[in-house]
């Protein structure tokens, strides 16, 4: 009797944890489909804690985008609060918090890629032009460390690859979010009154401006693709598709004006992204990577 309690008690626990994972799979498909475009093309056991990093970090970045009603300032810090009492204590009530902390437990994610992601959103809430110094901070705390998260994950364990990896996984996040700045730099000045890339004048923002940025971002890319075909095979083929799709916004980006790129926010429509897909995939089954 106490056996089929105990047994019990772990199905339980198991339907729990499951039903976290399904919640940050389902703020991943609601917010981004070209995430979940990539993430589905990974294999298969690494679906739900890449999952996991991104209900995490998405729903942070709610928290200093969004939520304008609120005190933001004490909504992060409950937030991480909760996200170091969840990792010590290897449950949370809070779905997204519990499903991340499965994930940093068990793949042992550095507590200090978690400090700096969440300092990064911290200073979303403290600052509105970034120098040098404070932009390449932000981009490694926004973006690089979630990819090095990531990393931890695909490489199992293994930390010499791991190791062989952390640079260009960095530069894969950093290209990312580069890319999102130029996107979003209307919404960016306009809604939030942000300006990241330091030095820029955003009421005169030109072509020789726009094209050297576009030159570190192209270095950040090519840097990117020599870690990922040194990736294991089973993520291989999803990061690379992420990949593809940003360099395609990228270079969609690269063709506009300035004015343009202040104007409106650049996409790839949906329809062209599942062209991407299928293209990836035959390239990489013909091992072209």
């Amino acid at each position: 009797m106490q056996t089929a309690r105990f047994i019990y008690k772990i199905l339980l626990m198991e339907l729990y944890d499951t039903t976290t994972f399904e919640c940050s799979k389902l703020i991943t498909q609601r917010y981004s489909t070209s995430f979940t475009l990539g993430i589905k093309t990974l294999d298969k056991k690494f679906h739900l804690p890449i999952y996991a990093i991104y209900g995490f970090v998405r729903y942070a970045d709610e928290i200093v985008d969004t939520f304008h009603q609120h005190d933001k300032q004490s909504l992060l810090a409950r937030f991480k609060a909760d996200t170091y009492q969840a990792i010590a204590e290897k449950i949370s009530l809070n779905p997204v918090l519990h499903a991340f902390q499965i994930i940093v437990n068990e793949y042992h994610i550095e507590h200090d890629l978690i400090e700096a992601f969440l300092h990064s959103m911290e200073m979303d809430l403290q600052f509105k032009d970034y120098n040098q110094v404070g932009y390449q901070e932000y981009i490694y705390g926004s973006a690089e460390v979630v990819g090095l998260m990531c990393l931890r994950v695909f490489c199992e364990g293994n930390t010499e690859m791991y190791e062989s990896l952390k640079a260009p996984a960095r530069s894969l996040g950093a290209a990312f979010q580069k890319v999102n700045f130029l996107r979003d730099m209307k919404s960016d000045y306009q809604e939030r009154g942000r300006t990241y890339f330091p030095h820029i004048d955003f009421n005169n923002f030109g072509a020789d401006a726009k094209q050297a940025i576009e030159a570190d971002i192209q270095k950040d890319f090519d840097d990117a693709y020599e870690g990922i075909i040194r990736l294991p095979s089973g993520a291989k083929l999803g990061v690379y598709l992420a990949y593809v799709y940003y360099l395609k916004l990228f270079q969609k980006i690269k063709k506009l004006p300035p004015a343009k790129i202040l104007g409106e926010r650049v996409r790839v429509p949906d329809s062209r992204k599942m062209t991407l897909l299928l293209q990836t995939y035959f390239k990489y089954r013909l091992n072209y990577l």
